[in-house]
């Protein structure tokens, strides 16, 4: 998940509660006549609108990561978001071999909403494939890049994924921190290649 799709994903979210309807955000986001300001001020009311929702929620990204795990053993979560265009949810994204769940939980029950959407490897974009498959080769996994960006970030964790960006793939965390969403990028570390020689 790139992290403009991250961030566009949660401000679409929220456009679509503070609006309640898809035609009403269509019809906003064509007009011309809207000004750079004007934008900006309905991007500020959606993130506030994200943080306000997700102020009253129960269940912790860390928590719905690992009930998105528990459900076919051996997973790794590749991304997670927080969508409020209802009752709000996490959306998560989990992988095991060549498999690829998406499990939408209640954020306020933890408990599983919607219908699995399951797929494999082979139907996945180049970018996202070549993202999940160098899950494969890193040390860390979404959960602890979650743990060190809330500290980093002195708040809480409400989307977070995979990204490319300067030839680097780094973990981006957003935080949820008093009235503002930080970025927060993690480099993870690489599996190493095991030393072979012999003493």
């Amino acid at each position: 998940m790139s992290k403009k799709h991250l961030f566009a994903l949660m401000v679409w979210s929220a456009t679509i509660a503070a609006t309640g309807a898809v035609a009403d955000v269509k019809d906003s986001a064509n007009k011309e006549s809207r000004s750079a300001s004007a934008q900006s001020d309905a991007e500020e009311a959606a993130i506030q609108r994200v943080l306000s929702e997700f102020r009253t929620i129960r269940v912790p990204l860390s928590r719905a990561i690992a009930i998105a795990e528990r459900l076919h053993d051996g997973s790794k979560t590749a991304d997670i978001s927080f969508e409020i265009d209802g009752p709000p949810i996490y959306r998560v994204r989990t992988i095991r071999n060549e498999h690829v769940w998406e499990n939408a939980i209640d954020a306020n029950t933890g408990s599983i909403t919607g219908k699995e959407l399951t797929s494999s490897l082979k139907e996945l974009d180049r970018e996202d494939l070549a993202k999940i498959l160098a899950m494969r080769w890193i040390k860390q996994e979404l959960s602890d890049a979650v743990q060190v960006a809330e500290k980093a970030a002195a708040g809480s964790a409400l989307a977070g994924g995979l990204i490319r960006q300067d030839g680097k793939l780094n973990f981006v965390i957003v935080v949820a921190s008093g009235d503002h969403l930080k970025e927060v990028l993690l480099e993870p570390p690489k599996v190493g290649k095991q030393d072979t020689s012999r003493y």
